[in-house]
């Protein structure tokens, strides 16, 4: 019977070792894919910059086509690429 009181009192203690730990609120994982995943391109002006979307091919005035980045960082929704 002491036994048994005992193990009550150890599990109703605060900071006990066997209570389990509380989670956290936001699961790592779940944070990790929160973050948007960009990518590094150089611009046509010769800078770095860093975009979220994807790259696609748009048509020039003169007729050709260009390589461009689109939702980059900053005030730029698109910007001309490199080749």
């Amino acid at each position: 019977m002491k036994t048994l009181a005992t193990a009550l009192l150890l599990l109703s203690l605060p900071g006990s070792f066997l209570t389990p730990q509380p989670r956290p609120l936001v699961e790592k994982a779940l944070a990790r894919q929160a973050t948007p995943r960009g990518k590094w391109y150089l611009a046509e002006t010769g800078h770095a910059v860093y975009c979220y979307g994807p790259v696609m091919l748009v048509r020039q005035p003169e007729g050709g086509l260009q390589r461009v980045a689109t939702f980059c960082k900053g005030d730029k929704t698109v910007v001309p690429l490199k080749d």
